[in-house]
């Protein structure tokens, strides 16, 4: 059986008991508020974040791990680095979004350890990523090839449709993602844009519309559009928006064949942009 060992950063949003559960190994990245620095995930978690974001003056910042980050995390423990047959297969936050990819990148290229490493490009955020890392450390449970295990996340990742919420522009304008003026207009009309992220791992508008409820509804149709009957597991994402949840996972329910619905949060990291009460969907067909 191929010893593999599945590893990714702290942006896929996976529940700590599924990383446990799985033996998935986890770089993460940071969360800086003035001149306080946390680790997400590790040193602050989602709860206590979106409360210090709430009452900060200024938005916090992120940065990616470093390439030495990764070294580290390749070499391994001592027991693992006794195995001589290990191969490390690592799914990153989208190049498009971060620079997290090619610091797995170049810390592949700077091992001197005889570490079979495979670094993957999710193309996507959060559980977007996690949903392929989860499936990726189920196969390597189950005894599949490195190889098998690369086309299985390929697939999945082609075959993914992701659609979130934000519940303010706020945090989009201090990012810089909007304008001022948008933001201000935006929140005035109550406008909800539905966006995406595309397959080139960019953040992309779909639509717009006025208030939650339609966002929601908006959303479910098009994913009938795009699924029909299919046989579909869905998972829901949120910060701080359980309320929101509840009612969005019974409309998926009741207007989508979902076989297997989960439920994770957005961490800091991802929610320093979206703000609290962002929701977001995950689909796949279900296998």
């Amino acid at each position: 059986m191929a010893n593999i060992r599945i590893l990714t950063d702290s942006t896929a949003d996976i529940p700590e008991s599924v990383r446990k559960e799985y033996g998935i190994e986890m770089v993460p990245l940071k969360v800086h508020f003035d001149t306080e620095t946390y680790y997400d995930a590790v040193t602050i978690q989602a709860e206590q974040f979106y409360d210090k974001l709430v009452a900060a003056p200024r938005l916090p910042t992120t940065s990616q791990p470093s390439p030495v980050d990764f070294l580290e995390a390749y070499k391994g423990t001592e027991s693992q680095q006794q195995s001589a047959d290990a191969e490390v297969i690592a799914i990153t936050l989208s190049a498009a979004m971060s620079g997290t990819y090619q610091s797995a990148v170049l810390a592949k290229s700077l091992l001197e350890e005889q570490v079979d490493v495979t670094v993957i490009d999710s193309k996507s955020a959060s559980y977007g990523i996690g949903m392929l890392v989860v499936a990726a450390a189920r196969a390597a449970r189950e005894g599949k090839s490195k190889q098998e295990i690369v086309e299985l996340v390929q697939d999945l990742r082609a075959g993914t449709k992701i659609y979130f919420l934000v519940d303010t522009l706020e945090y989009l304008q201090k990012g810089g993602r909007i304008g001022k003026a948008s933001a201000v207009l935006g929140s005035l009309l109550n406008i909800k844009p539905i966006l995406t992220i595309d397959s080139e791992g960019q953040v992309a508008p779909v639509d717009k519309v006025r208030g939650q409820k339609k966002a929601i509804a908006r959303i479910i149709e098009l994913l009938k559009e795009e699924f029909g009957d299919t046989e579909l597991i869905a998972t829901i994402a949120q910060a701080k928006a359980s309320e929101t949840v509840k009612e969005f996972a019974q409309q998926l329910q009741g207007q989508l064949n979902i076989t297997e619905t989960n439920f994770t949060t957005i961490g800091p990291v991802v929610g320093t942009h979206t703000g609290p009460g962002a929701l977001a969907v995950f689909i796949t067909r279900a296998r």
